[in-house]
C-alpha cells in the first residue's frame, strides 16, 4: 500500500522516484502541486502560502522574502591559536547549528582554515552573538575529538573541513544525539559516520558511500528517515543525489542512491558586470550543497547555487568562487517548488567585505530566537583580515540573516478589500491562529462547507476583525463560536484581507496557540524540536 503522509499527499509506488534526468535543465516538477489530495489535514503545524497547495482561489498577490543582515556581523571570526595558525578563517561546510534545550544553549559546529583534522570546532552561545569556545582539555583547545590519546581528534581517517553535524532530540540511545557525517582522508570519495553523546566525543567510525565533497543530512520527521544529500556529478557539474534510511549508521551504503536535483535553466549564472574579479560571463550555474529541515508543516530546502568561476580561475585570480543561498520548500521530502530564484542570502560582490562571496549554510538551516528566524551563514572576503594575501579560501567568518517568523512568502491585499479560500481541510483542534500584518488594515476570517457555503455562526459579520500586526493572532467570532463542532469534517476557510499581508494560518489544540509543526534547529522557547 502506497504511503500517505501527514498532509494527505500520497507517495507513489516508486520511492524514492527514479524518474530524474540528471541531463535535463528543466525545473524539477512537483506532483502534488498537479494533484493535491482532495481533502488537506493541517494538524502539523503552520499552514505555509510558499504555493498553491493550500489555495483553491485568491485576488491577494503573493510576495516572496528575504532576510535581514545582522548589523553587526559577521558575529564568529578567527581568533585562537587553532583557527589562525595555517590560515585565519572559519566556516560552515556543512557543519551544523542548534538550540541544545538540556543545556539551554546553542552549539555551532564549525571549521577553521584547513582541511587538517584537528581543526573541527564547537562553541557555545546564548544569544547567537556571542560565543564561547570551551577547552576541551588534552590539549584540544575546542576541537571536538574520538576518546583516545592526549590530542587525538575525531578520526585520523576523517577529513576536517567538509563535515554535517545533527543534533537527534528523539533519539532512543543517549550515545548517538549527535550525528556526523564527514570525508575520508585515505579515501576523499569515500565518507564515514560516527554518533557521539555530548558531540565532543566521537564513536568509531562506519563507512558510507562514494561521493565527492560537501556531503550534508537532514532528517526528515514527517517519514521517519534519515536523508543523506550527495554530491556528485551530473552533466553540467556539481549536484545532488539522494538516499534515505530509518537507520543512521545502516543508511551509508548509497549504491541505491537516485538523482535528486541540480542547477536548472531558472538559476542565472553571474553577469560579465555582476562580480568585479570576474569578467568572464556564461558560467554554467551548479548545485554546490543543498541541506533540508522541517520548519512547521514542510521541508524547507537551503541550495548553494554555484554561479561560477571554477576553482582554477579562482585561484589564479586570487578572489573566492560565487555561491549564494538559495530555499526551496517540499511537501513530500523529495520534491522542491523554489519559485523565487531573486536570491535569498547574496555574496555582497565587493572584494574585502567579510560576505563577498562563497556563502555556506549549514545543517540545521535555521533555528527560531525570539520570535525570529535566524539563517547562520558563512562567507567569505577574499582577503585575509590583515589585507594581505588575496585567495579563494581568505578570509572566511560566520553571520547571521533573519527573517519574520513563517515569513518566506505573504499573501499581500492593498487599498481595495482581496480574499484567499483555502482547498477543503480537515482538522483535529478548536482555536484559529494567523501570522499576519494589519495593523493598517484588517483581517477577517468565515468557514465555508463543501459547498463553499459561509457555515452560521463562523460568517465574515461574525468574524471580530484583526487589525494587528503579530504572528500569533486568534482569530475570534461573536458569541464565542469554537470550531470544535467542525473537527473531522472537511471545510475550507476564507480570508478577507485589507491592506496588509498573510503568512499563515493553523488550528491548534489550545488557546496558547501552539501549531505542533516543527521548528528547525530549536530555539529557547522551545523544549523539543516541536512547538507544543
Amino acid at each position: 500500500m502506497n504511503e500517505k503522509l501527514y498532509n494527505g499527499i500520497v507517495l507513489p509506488d516508486e520511492w524514492p522516484p527514479r524518474d530524474r534526468d540528471p541531463a535535463s535543465t528543466e525545473p524539477m516538477r512537483v506532483p502534488y502541486l498537479d494533484n493535491p489530495p482532495a481533502v488537506i489535514p493541517i494538524d502539523v503545524g503552520r499552514q505555509l502560502f510558499l504555493d498553491d497547495f493550500l489555495i483553491a482561489e485568491t485576488s491577494l498577490a503573493r510576495v516572496y522574502h528575504q532576510p535581514e543582515r545582522y548589523a553587526d556581523n559577521p558575529v564568529l571570526e578567527a581568533e585562537t591559536p587553532f583557527e589562525t595558525c595555517v590560515k585565519p578563517r572559519v566556516g560552515l561546510q556543512q557543519g551544523g547549528l542548534f538550540w541544545n534545550p538540556a543545556k539551554a544553549r546553542y552549539e555551532m559546529f564549525y571549521h577553521s582554515g584547513t582541511l587538517d583534522p584537528r581543526h573541527r570546532h564547537l562553541a557555545y552561545s546564548r544569544d547567537l552573538v556571542h560565543w564561547e569556545r570551551p577547552d576541551f582539555g588534552e590539549g584540544c583547545g575546542n576541537r571536538i575529538r574520538e576518546p583516545g590519546p592526549s590530542g587525538e581528534t575525531l578520526s585520523p581517517d576523517t577529513a576536517g573541513a567538509v563535515f554535517a553535524v545533527w543534533l537527534d532530540l528523539d533519539a532512543d540511545d543517549p550515545a548517538a544525539r549527535y550525528k556526523f557525517l564527514g570525508m575520508s582522508r585515505r579515501d576523499p570519495r569515500t565518507h564515514l559516520l560516527h554518533t557521539s553523546a555530548d558531540g565532543v566525543n566521537w564513536s568509531k567510525p562506519v563507512w558510507a558511500g562514494p561521493a565527492d565533497d560537501a556531503q550534508s543530512l537532514f532528517f526528515n520527521p514527517f517519514r521517519g528517515v534519515w536523508v543523506y544529500s550527495i554530491k556528485r556529478r551530473n552533466p553540467r557539474g556539481r549536484a545532488r543525489w539522494y538516499a534515505e534510511s530509518p537507520d543512521f549508521l545502516a543508511g551509508g551504503d548509497w549504491s541505491r542512491a537516485v538523482y535528486w536535483t541540480g542547477a536548472d535553466r531558472l538559476d542565472a549564472p553571474e553577469p560579465a558586470d555582476g562580480y568585479p574579479a570576474y569578467p568572464e560571463a556564461g558560467a554554467v550555474c551548479q548545485l554546490y550543497a543543498l541541506h533540508g529541515v522541517a520548519y512547521e508543516s514542510i521541508m524547507l530546502g537551503l541550495h548553494e547555487i554555484h554561479r561560477g568561476p571554477e576553482n582554477g580561475v579562482c585561484e589564479k585570480g586570487g578572489f573566492p568562487k560565487l555561491t549564494d543561498l538559495e530555499v526551496g520548500y517540499s511537501r513530500d521530502g523529495f520534491h522542491w517548488h523554489r519559485p523565487d530564484r531573486s536570491g535569498f542570502i547574496r555574496g555582497s560582490r565587493r572584494i574585502g567585505d567579510w560576505d563577498c562571496a562563497y556563502l555556506h549554510g549549514t545543517t540545521s538551516v535555521l533555528v527560531i530566537h525570539e520570535d525570529r528566524l535566524v539563517f547562520p551563514y558563512a562567507g567569505y572576503s577574499g582577503i585575509d583580515p590583515d589585507g594581505t594575501n588575496p585567495g579563494i579560501y581568505s578570509g572566511g567568518a560566520i553571520g547571521l540573516a533573519t527573517l519574520r517568523r513563517d515569513g518566506f512568502a505573504s499573501m499581500v491585499a492593498g487599498e481595495q478589500p482581496d480574499s484567499l479560500t483555502t482547498r477543503p481541510v480537515r482538522f483535529a483542534g478548536e482555536f484559529l491562529f494567523v501570522n499576519v500584518a494589519a495593523d493598517q488594515g484588517r483581517l477577517s476570517v468565515e468557514v465555508l462547507d463543501e459547498q463553499a457555503q459561509p457555515i452560521p455562526g463562523f460568517t465574515a459579520a461574525d468574524c471580530l476583525p484583526i487589525s494587528q500586526d503579530g504572528t500569533r493572532e486568534a482569530v475570534r467570532w461573536r458569541g464565542g463560536a469554537s470550531l470544535g463542532g467542525l473537527v473531522g469534517r472537511p471545510v475550507r476557510f476564507r480570508f478577507n484581507l485589507e491592506r496588509g499581508q498573510l503568512y499563515a494560518f493553523w488550528v491548534s489544540g489550545s488557546e496558547r496557540g501552539e501549531s505542533d509543526g516543527y521548528v528547525a534547529g530549536g530555539g529557547p522557547a522551545f523544549k523539543g524540536n516541536r512547538d507544543t
